[in-house]
């Protein structure tokens, strides 16, 4: 780590706010680093890494017999240390034992050897890819207590407020009795709270909310931005943009899936806006709709769904021209009338209740397809969110103006110092180097894993698959086991526990729908002969506890439905049985009706298996449509990263913000 990041920061002060520039990369600086990254994956670590670990583990017997008192004062002597030495390595030896020594005292829990090495991954500023199951959030102490412990900020980041708050409350212990403040930021907290708790030394918070608060505080810095201003307004009394801000910069972020934040989230960039329109754009909606039902597909429009485009034909645009005639003034720009016209196309064709949104308490709510959890306060661009209310007949929101965005790739480039951790990050390791910097390196697991893969099916109809689930988990349940079910959709998910509850078989549901009683359910889904459908929200960062009795039946069976647009995704689902040396297997039940197959992701293969449909052909048709969508989604991140860059060099030419 540099030597210059050891910077200790007085709690109160926001007049330092330190990140990292962002600069265009030329074509032949991103081969030669892309090139460095593949030769620095080769460099063999693992041992290096074992060895530290082993003297970690050898000065337990030293830690072990300080007491409470002493065991204080040896953190105070490191933090000095760390702060006029940095991160030497002895330091850091010392450092993990200590952790690890108050981790058994106040948590019960000792870091194992993996962790330990993780641990030191995370340190070195990579991507620590570690089996499901295995202790991520024990392992994230390591890093963030020694940082924290040599002054720097520490800003722990997960996916999700239940999530952030559990692990912020469970740790805590841990971090203060090591003399370190904890903070958490969460949805529907103030800005005061909000500035008590990024002045905490380490602080627990989403990746939205950090995102949001960043931006906010560029709204209050203003246009333009100048830190020695900046600077001078501080030390001059003079500070009252310095005293509204939230964050004290970005200095050091530990990432945790890290592959769904910087990855699955990096296509969408995170918006403030203001309200815009009136009655009058209203209005301009629901006649958008009238003129979008009028048209034909195939004649005035294409439709992409693979890729959720609309594409007008001459013959369509024609059309729109002709019926927009006499409509008002807001219909006579050419570019803004197609555009809306093509939006109200993608409302009716491609966003669909319980599967891209849900609709509560009167408001249409997104849906994160990755996650499977509902993104509060969130509404998509360009009337689109507005032609969706009028769709399901709510009430309307006004249109939003867009005051300041940022992307998830320039956002988290932006910190002096970045690590992460996650269970599947291998397939994207080369996107996580070419984009953050970022090495990635997978930890050898602290238990054999014992988990088995099953046979799968591939049914000819979505009625044939369902009927198949549901035999399968009466077969499973009969014998004792727990069977965890994943679906893509809130849709999916509702359609089989009807199905479950016709066959008599009780069961919990957990999708957006449920996901205030996420612990709860999770909780009880490894007791005997327990069933639990759920969305991918089941495959993040929450543990399935075995009951009695149920490892020596098999442990807990996870049955995947469908196949998502990223293969990681199913692996974090199957992930979910045999953690920690546990019993467990999965299996796929699957049909060729399935949504990757059916919106045209596989051909031409999927035209083909329609009449060869044979066992190794479709896995090959469904691998085949899933590696199309992954290509896909990794090119427009490539695109919007390209963009970012570009335009950063613009702004910064004329000293403007995003």
């Amino acid at each position: 780590m540099n030597r210059n990041l050891i910077t200790d920061h007085p709690p109160a002060n926001h007049d330092l706010r330190p990140e990292r520039s962002d600069r265009e990369q030329k074509l032949l600086e991103r081969l030669a680093h892309d090139g460095m990254g593949w030769f620095k994956a080769l460099y063999p670590r693992r041992r290096k890494l074992a060895g530290v670990a082993s003297r970690i583990e050898a000065l337990g017997t030293e830690f072990s017999s300080l007491s409470d008192r002493q065991l204080s004062e040896e953190a105070i002597s490191i933090s000095r240390q760390l702060h006029r030495d940095s991160f030497t390595p002895p330091l850091i030896v010392r450092s993990f034992a200590l952790i690890r020594e108050t981790a058994g005292r106040t948590l019960g829990m000792r870091h194992y050897r993996s962790q330990l090495i993780g641990g030191q991954v995370l340190l070195q500023g990579a991507v620590a890819e570690m089996e499901t199951g295995e202790g991520k959030t024990l392992t994230a102490t390591l890093a963030a207590a020694t940082v924290a412990l040599a002054g720097i900020p520490v800003h722990v980041i997960s996916v999700n407020d239940y999530l952030t708050s559990r692990d912020a409350e469970e740790m805590g212990v841990l971090y203060r009795a090591l003399g370190l403040s904890v903070g958490c930021v969460v949805h529907g907290m103030t800005t005061q709270q909000r500035r008590e708790a990024y002045d905490c030394q380490i602080t627990y918070v989403t990746n939205k909310e950090i995102v949001f608060d960043y931006l906010r505080d560029r709204l209050t810095l203003g246009a333009r931005i100048d830190p020695l201003r900046l600077q001078a307004e501080y030390l001059h009394g003079r500070g009252e943009r310095v005293n509204k801000l939230m964050l004290r910069g970005l200095h050091f972020a530990l990432v945790d899936e890290a592959d769904s934040i910087l990855i699955d989230e990096a296509r969408t960039p995170l918006i403030i806006s203001g309200s815009s329109g009136g009655e009058e754009e209203q209005e301009f909606l629901r006649q958008a709709l009238e003129i979008a039902d009028s048209l034909r597909e195939k004649v005035d429009y294409q439709l992409e769904p693979a890729r959720r485009q609309v594409h007008l034909t001459e013959k369509g645009r024609k059309r729109i021209g002709l019926q927009t005639a006499a409509l008002g003034s807001l219909w006579s720009g050419l570019v803004w009338r197609e555009g809306m016209v093509s939006q109200a196309l993608s409302a009716r064709h491609f966003f669909h209740r319980d599967e891209q949104y849900l609709v509560r308490d009167g408001k249409v709510e997104i849906i994160d397809e990755f996650t499977g959890r509902v993104m509060a306060d969130r509404s998509w661009e360009q009337g689109l969110h507005q032609l969706i209310e009028v769709i399901e007949g709510v009430e309307l929101t006004q249109r939003r103006e867009t005051l300041a965005k940022v992307s998830y790739q320039k956002f988290f480039r932006r910190y002096l110092r970045l690590a992460g951790m996650t269970g599947t990050a291998r397939e994207v390791a080369g996107e996580i180097w070419s984009v953050y910097n970022l090495l990635t390196l997978r930890i050898p697991t602290n238990r054999p894993v014992i988990r088995k893969r099953l046979p799968g099916k591939i049914l000819p109809t979505l009625d044939a698959k369902w009927q198949a689930v549901v035999e399968r988990v009466e077969q499973l349940h009969n014998q004792g086991r727990p069977v965890l079910i994943g679906t893509r959709s809130v849709a999916a998910s509702e359609h089989l526990r009807q199905l479950v509850s016709t066959a008599g078989l009780a069961h919990q549901v957990l999708n957006a729908r449920q996901n205030s009683d996420e612990a709860e359910i999770i909780s009880c889904a490894g007791g005997a002969g327990n069933i639990t459908i759920a969305t991918n929200m089941a495959g993040r960062g929450t543990d399935i506890k075995l009951g009695p009795g149920v490892r020596e039946v098999g442990g807990l069976h996870v049955i995947i439905t469908e196949r998502h647009e990223a293969a990681r995704i199913d692996r974090q689902l199957a992930g979910r049985c045999g953690r920690q040396g546990d019993p467990g297997s999965y299996e796929e039940i699957l049909s060729r009706q399935d949504p990757l197959l059916s919106n045209g992701h596989g051909s031409p293969i999927a035209d083909l298996s329609k009449f060869l449909f044979r066992g190794k052909l479709s896995r090959l048709t469904m691998r085949h449509a899933q590696k199309k969508m992954e290509t896909y989604h990794s090119k427009v991140r490539k695109e919007l990263f390209l963009q970012d860059q570009q335009q950063g060099s613009l702004l910064s030419f004329s000293g403007r913000m995003e």
